[in-house]
């Protein structure tokens, strides 16, 4: 038994490091793999804003060529800065319904090449999204030539509609030219929203009906009261006409007793019709 201590001793001594080694190295490993595993997830979490980053920049650069294409294929031409425009409404920014609109485009080439104005045109926009066309009116055709450090003036005029009046309209004028090489340009001389104003001048069908109207009722009532008048007078009774007998010599008096006869003579002052009858026979006898 004292033999076998030493060796438990040395057994023991043995046993005891390697459990202290083998637990200790359990919380190391398991610190190791976390640490690990959040390397890891921040390895993954970066390369997928990696490839967020490229797939935003290759949106950005599609959208980019896209734009670029659809203006390449839309052939929008744009003002060449060798020339200017002045516009001026001959009877100032005002647009009545169905009244002609007048005005002057003025263009200057203040460039070395020469320039030809080819049309101008004029059209009422919706006033929320301009691609939309309310009233498209006729191109003018001019095909001008505009020489270097010269000058043009160009007149032409619209009528609005009527039913546009009393609405707002994006109004866009535009100047279509090009210079010696073949090259287009486009200069919105005029690209704003106006107001359409309503006619006042002149008769509309609804003001003759109203006075057509009105002279009926006023005729109706003339013709009311004259028939009103008119039965009036035929309720009221006629006036009676004593007709005397003065004129008429053959009257027979012989019936009307003589007191009666004397009572007329005394009320009335002419005389009687029988004296008056005897005078005229006497006087036919003589």
């Amino acid at each position: 038994m004292v033999k076998l201590l030493p060796k438990l001793v040395l057994l023991v001594l043995l046993a005891f490091p390697a459990t202290i080694i083998f637990n200790s190295r359990g919380p190391l490993v398991a610190a190791q793999d976390a640490t690990e595993d959040e390397e890891a997830a921040e390895d993954i979490i970066a390369e997928d804003e990696d490839d967020e980053a490229e797939v935003e920049d290759d949106e950005t650069t599609e959208l980019t060529e896209e734009k670029e294409e659809e203006d390449a294929s839309s052939g929008e031409a744009k003002a060449s800065p060798n020339a200017d425009t002045t516009i001026l409404f001959v009877k100032g920014e005002d647009f009545p319904a169905n009244n002609i609109v007048k005005f002057l485009v003025g263009f200057t080439n203040k460039g070395s090449e020469d320039f030809v104005v080819e049309s101008l045109d004029a059209s009422f926009r919706y006033p929320q999204d301009y691609q939309f066309y309310i009233q498209n009116f006729t191109a003018l055709q001019l095909n001008t030539m505009v020489q270097s450090q010269r000058q043009a003036t160009f007149e032409y005029s619209f009528i609005p509609a009527e039913p546009m009046g009393g609405r707002p309209f994006g109004l866009v004028i535009n100047l279509n030219y090009k210079d010696t090489n073949g090259n287009l340009f486009q200069d919105a001389v005029f690209n704003q929203t106006v107001t359409i104003t309503e006619k006042e001048d002149g008769l509309d069908g609804e003001t003759v009906f109203l006075y057509v109207f009105l002279s009926g009722l006023g005729l109706l009532v003339i013709v009311g009261l004259h028939q009103l008048l008119e039965s009036r007078k035929r309720r009221r009774p006629a006036a009676k006409v004593e007709m005397g007998t003065s004129n008429h010599s053959d009257v027979d008096m012989s019936w009307i007793p003589q007191e009666t006869l004397n009572q007329i003579n005394k009320a009335s002052p002419r005389r009687s019709p029988r004296k008056r009858a005897q005078k005229r026979s006497a006087g036919s006898d003589e």
